[in-house]
């Protein structure tokens, strides 16, 4: 539903890369909905819950996709498929760049990204990564005086072939160490390592995933200022269907505002409580018309962006 909508949007415009957001949310219940069952939950653990998966396209800040699962689907369950349906309603001939974090670390998904020659970026995560990057050769940043990188290839125990890491490492804190009975003070380090097939070094790789942390903020609009989720009933499907109808609501949202670069960067509380929630009547039967408070302090703001989106 949402897909195909934006699919037509995209017929207007041509885009030379796009960048493709993939990230999990957990939605916690109170009750035994069906579908809802315990799992990854960080913030009520031991609660039942869903798992819907999302993909947010990041130049236009809107979902292309999303599926409602249950709460003990693993992030990247069924990652493939979702990103083959996904990529039906991508414009084609277009650069796409993948970019998600250490929950959907796969080596499936890396061949499927490879086969399709899309650009990707991942957050490495497995057994034994400390220690695989404590034996790696590091080398200082230039500017960057606290921060050292290195890179290196690696395959995984269920993979076909390596592919490339590229790290980064900073000083978490210092710790008290006693060597032949004198005490000195050792730096522990914290680790950040990503898996990417892009020609780029360790610490453009670092700042790019950065990046990624505004669709987090996207999806907090999504269940929180659109109330997915909200309404659940003792329906499984039900409640998918009206889960992707807010998802629709917010892209409904980012696209009547991309004409005005100023109301594109607003959260959609902010557009609603603008112009949705506006002090104004509706009068007349057969013709019925709007007629806005005289003193509604957007009132001018709001006749510009109603004439700019006919």
């Amino acid at each position: 539903m949402n897909g195909r909508r934006l699919q037509r949007h995209f017929e207007k415009e041509t885009f030379p890369r796009l960048t493709l957001d993939a990230d999990s949310t957990v939605k916690t219940v109170f009750g035994r909905q069906q579908g809802a069952s315990v799992g990854y939950n960080p913030h009520k653990r031991g609660a039942r819950s869903y798992h819907p998966l999302m993909a947010f396209l990041t130049e236009r800040k809107c979902v292309l996709n999303s599926w409602f699962r249950p709460g003990s689907a693993y992030t990247a369950n069924g990652i493939v498929e979702f990103l083959q349906q996904s990529a039906a309603w991508l414009p084609k001939a277009t650069k796409i760049f993948f970019r998600a974090d250490s929950g959907f670390f796969n080596g499936s998904l890396f061949d499927w990204l490879e086969q399709q020659e899309w650009d990707y970026l991942v957050k490495v995560k497995f057994k034994g990564l400390k220690k695989l990057l404590a034996e790696q050769h590091w080398q200082a940043i230039t500017g960057q005086p606290w921060f050292w990188m290195c890179e290196f290839s690696h395959q995984c125990k269920d993979w076909d072939k390596a592919r490339s890491f590229k790290a980064v490492r900073w000083i978490d804190k210092y710790e008290e160490k006693v060597f032949f009975g004198k005490v000195e003070l050792v730096p522990i380090y914290k680790y950040a390592c990503y898996c990417t097939n892009q020609e780029i070094d360790a610490w453009a790789a670092h700042e790019c995933y950065k990046q990624r942390s505004t669709s987090e903020n996207w999806i907090e609009q999504v269940k929180n200022q659109l109330l997915a989720g909200m309404t659940l009933t003792n329906n499984f499907w039900a409640n998918d269907m009206l889960w992707q109808l807010s998802v629709l609501a917010y892209n409904l949202s980012v696209m009547v505002r991309l004409k005005e670069a100023s109301l594109h960067r607003q959260e959609h509380s902010t557009f609603r409580d603008w112009f949705i929630r506006v002090p104004a009547e509706f009068y007349g039967s057969i013709k019925p018309k709007l007629r806005l408070y005289e003193y509604y302090l957007f009132k001018e703001r709001w006749l510009s962006f109603t004439e700019s989106i006919k």
